[in-house]
C-alpha cells in the first residue's frame, strides 16, 4: 500500500466516522425521517422529539395553538398549551405534526408542521 492509498483510506474512514457521529446526534421519527440535530437534544433512544395528535393543533391569525394532553408526547405528564408564531414552524419530513421539548416538557425547542398547513 502506498502513502497516497493509505491517506485516501484514512480520509474515507474519517468521513464514515463523522457521518456516523452526526447521525447519532438526532433520532428518527417513527415514520423514518431524522429530526435535525439542533432540535433533538436528548441522546436517549426516544429523544425529545415526537409526532403529536392533529386534533390538539389549531391555526389562528398569528400562529399555531398546540394543546398537548398527558401522554400525547412521551415527555408530557400534564396539559400544556403552546403558541408557535407563523414562521417559527419547520416543515415536517413526513406530513405530520411533531414537537421537540427541551430542556423540560414546558419548553418547545422545535415545532414541525406539514408543509401545506399554514
Amino acid at each position: 500500500m502506498t502513502l497516497a492509498t493509505s491517506t485516501v483510506s484514512l480520509i474515507i474512514l474519517g468521513a464514515i466516522s463523522v457521518s456516523t457521529i452526526v447521525r447519532t446526534d438526532a433520532h428518527e421519527a417513527k415514520s423514518g425521517w431524522t429530526y435535525p440535530p439542533a432540535c433533538c437534544k436528548a441522546q436517549c433512544l426516544l429523544g425529545d422529539c415526537e409526532s403529536i395528535p392533529t386534533q390538539g393543533i389549531s391555526r389562528g391569525p398569528h400562529g399555531f395553538s398546540v394543546f398537548l394532553h398527558a401522554g400525547d408526547h412521551h415527555l408530557v405528564t400534564k396539559p400544556h398549551l403552546f403558541f408557535i408564531p407563523y414562521g417559527d414552524e419547520i416543515p415536517s419530513g413526513d406530513g405530520r405534526y411533531h414537537i421537540c421539548l427541551h430542556p423540560t416538557e414546558d419548553d418547545v425547542n422545535c415545532f414541525f408542521s406539514p408543509p401545506d398547513s399554514t
